[in-house]
């Protein structure tokens, strides 16, 4: 007797949960309440769950993570306190990864300079470590060392003006956040003070960086640059534009390392007119879709990305599950999104159609203390 069709499919469903490996999660926090540092746990790709979350290291305010190309290295932005200096400065911690225990242990720290260090990202060749600073409006280069230990700052590049015309938040410049290109010559640097992307060249063999000639490319005035992702054909540069509830599409000539800005779209529907302030920006692995964090809305706006032109359209705006959505990643294999709500303390899943982009959440949610950076380890 043949078995229906519905029956095998079934199976394969029953199977598939029954093999889904559960993937191990980095949390990056603030410890301004409860939170300790770095928080593992596990994420069932199955139905969407989460494990209880346990200390994988206790630190001060690690708000951005990063890890090496091969995974075997953590690094994290934040706030470090050397021996006899007071108060703590802004630093890079870097651990080796435990993924058995999903645990971090922790090989050394090196300050950046004054005020917490805000984004970081490791270049390609595991040469250095590249990060910035909101509130000093600097970034900076670390060299790796030999077992992941990262070595005095080499190289500092200090932003200017003019500022952009917001008075109370662009006072002054405000690096925010560090995008390597993807044949790894460019760090691009956002400026929410300048309303600039601050383009710098990238030196592995000295593990620095310097300033590029045109050294930015302008965004919209007032926007406030924020976050940036690369496609990866390296044709197209996309940023969340914190002030401006909008996400903006440059053309990139990656010869050159010049941006060239295409068009601006909103994140919010038209009717919203609270205080809202953009935060992470990602590109679906497919390359078909782009994701964008509303704060103040609460949401997550979905566009559908034409691969020739590099436009963007709108097809989703869904809530995020919590408040103030500050961070979120996609799962390598595309098929689940997972956003921190900072100010409700949690972390919620979304399933993703890898065909129509669309989110669609889980009901799955874990609580963690003013989480602010996820990290996929497998």
């Amino acid at each position: 007797m043949k078995r229906p069709l519905s029956w095998l499919s079934l199976s394969l469903c029953l199977i598939l949960k029954l093999t889904a490996s559960p993937m191990l999660i980095y949390v990056g926090t603030y410890t301004l309440t409860t939170s300790k540092g770095i928080y593992a746990l596990k994420f069932d790709p199955s139905n969407g769950s989460f494990s209880e979350p346990w200390l994988a290291a206790e630190a001060q305010n690690p708000t951005f993570l990063a890890f090496d190309p091969t995974k075997t290295h953590l690094y994290s932005s934040g706030e470090i306190r050397l021996p006899g200096v007071t108060p703590a400065q802004g630093g890079i911690t870097a651990y080796r990864v435990e993924p058995e225990a999903g645990k971090l242990a922790f090989l050394n720290q090196e300050p950046t300079g004054a005020g917490a260090t805000t984004h970081l990202v490791v270049d390609a060749t595991d040469s250095m470590v590249i990060s910035c600073n909101y509130n000093a409006g600097y970034e900076c280069s670390l060299p790796i060392l030999k077992d992941g230990l990262i070595g005095k700052q080499n190289s500092f590049i200090q932003h200017t003006g003019p500022l952009g015309p917001n008075k109370d938040r662009q006072n002054q410049v405000h690096a925010h956040s560090v995008t390597l290109s993807p044949d790894n010559r460019f760090v691009m640097c956002c400026d929410l003070g300048t309303d600039q992307v601050v383009v710098c060249k990238v030196d592995p063999a000295t593990a620095s960086i310097t300033p590029h000639t045109p050294a930015f490319a302008s965004a919209p005035s007032g926007v406030g640059p924020r976050h940036s992702k690369f496609s990866d054909d390296s044709k197209f540069f996309y940023v969340a534009n914190e002030m401006g509830g909008s996400v903006s599409t440059y053309a990139y000539d990656k010869e050159k390392g010049v941006l060239k800005l295409l068009t601006t779209d909103s994140t919010l529907p038209e009717n919203f007119k609270e205080l809202n302030t953009v935060a992470e920006i990602r590109i679906h692995p497919n390359q078909k879709f782009v994701y964008v964090t509303n704060r103040g809305h609460d949401s997550i706006a979905v566009f559908a990305r034409d691969e020739k032109t590099g436009l963007l359209k709108r097809i989703q705006i869904i809530g995020c599950e919590g408040k103030h959505p500050r961070n979120f990643n996609i799962s390598l294999d595309g098929n689940w999104l997972l956003v921190a709500n900072r100010d409700t303390n949690n972390i919620a899943s979304f399933s993703i159609d890898k065909t129509t982009g669309l989110l669609k959440a889980t009901g799955h949610s874990v609580s963690i203390s003013q989480p602010v950076c996820i990290v996929f380890y497998n």
